[in-house]
């Protein structure tokens, strides 16, 4: 099992930015950057790619979805990581420089609301308990525990959420707030999601969300917080069981690799994202998130084959959507 450091992550981040540069002239270099909640299953496939592809490289960013998708635009990535559907502003920079692309989903996550292990009281949270919390109007005025829910104590909350140009900051305020970027502004904000689990981590009083990657590889850190839909249910908890059996609502959401439709034309991209395609669901596994069923992975390959780019989201993220309801639609640019 990958371990996901900050030293870890820095240095991909770095490397990537080195680019082919840092490598021998003979290496074909493969260019990803992007989501940090989608890195880890897209640098475990690269690691594997590589051992499996001698003098093949695949080089993994983390600028966040926001970021991944400005550098994709402007044609300097081949492949974008992404937590969340691409936007219409992005189709619409994509289009102004001729990048098209197809949309491949890779696997489930669990967006994961947690707290520290020394919290005792907090058993579980309302989505209208969160809403409380992140919604704009709580900025500056709520504060405190017992201000969202006069039983919890009296105590200073401290927030820790991903920053805006991630797609975890989008698909949160999105499922949470009822509208995509959508929150208050005074918490302590990063698209490093090990920044947030230190935060969390360091206080009694924290509360924070990432991607279930980094929850599942923080338990002794970190305890995850069940989620109720609505008031006088109980709470559910993020688990591969809850998002197949789709109770673990609305927290659960499909995540992303983007192509450059050009980009397949380069041999190296087109052997990796047929590795990735065929290694998704074991490597997505192994770093504890949802594998996606079997012709999920063999439907985006044939959507390649018979060049059928775009998107099916239309620019819009959405809540609570299927792979099956997915794999049903007609993409477009």
């Amino acid at each position: 099992m990958k371990t996901f450091t900050l030293k870890s992550m820095f240095a991909a981040s770095a490397f990537a930015l080195l680019g082919a540069a840092s490598l021998p002239a003979t290496a074909q270099v493969v260019k990803i950057d992007g989501s940090s909640t989608v890195y880890p299953v897209t640098e475990a496939v690269a690691e594997e790619f590589q051992k499996a592809n001698k003098g093949l490289k695949g080089t993994v960013g983390v600028s966040g979805t926001g970021g991944g998708f400005k550098k994709f635009c402007r044609n300097e990535i081949d492949i974008s990581d992404a937590s969340r559907p691409i936007s219409k502003s992005e189709m619409e920079a994509c289009r102004a420089t001729g990048v098209e692309y197809y949309e491949l989903p890779v696997a489930f996550d669990a967006l994961t609301v947690v707290i520290n292990p020394k919290n005792t009281w907090l058993k579980q949270a309302t989505v209208a308990e969160l809403k409380k919390m992140w919604e704009p109007a709580a900025q500056g005025k709520i504060t405190r525990w017992n201000q969202v829910n006069p039983a919890w104590p009296d105590q200073p909350m401290k927030l820790f959420g991903a920053g805006s140009d991630s797609g975890t900051f989008d698909y949160f305020t999105e499922a949470i707030v009822g509208k995509s970027k959508s929150s208050r502004g005074d918490f302590t904000a990063s698209e490093d999601d090990n920044v947030l689990v230190q935060g969390v981590a360091g206080d009694m009083n924290a509360l924070g969300y990432f991607g279930y990657a980094y929850y599942a590889e923080n338990t002794n850190k970190l305890k995850a917080l069940p989620i109720a839909e609505k008031e006088g249910k109980a709470g559910v908890g993020p688990s591969e069981a809850t998002v197949l059996n789709g109770t673990y609502t609305p927290l659960s959401r499909p995540i992303f690799i983007y192509v450059n439709a050009k980009a397949l034309a380069k041999p190296e991209v087109k052997k990796f994202v047929e590795f990735y395609m065929a290694n998704a669901a074991k490597m997505a596994k192994e770093v504890k998130y949802v594998p996606l069923p079997a012709d999920a992975y063999k439907t985006p390959l044939d959507h390649i084959a018979k060049g059928k780019k775009g998107t099916v989201f239309g620019g819009k993220n959405e809540v609570g959507i299927t792979i099956s309801d997915l794999l049903k639609r007609e993409a477009t640019l």
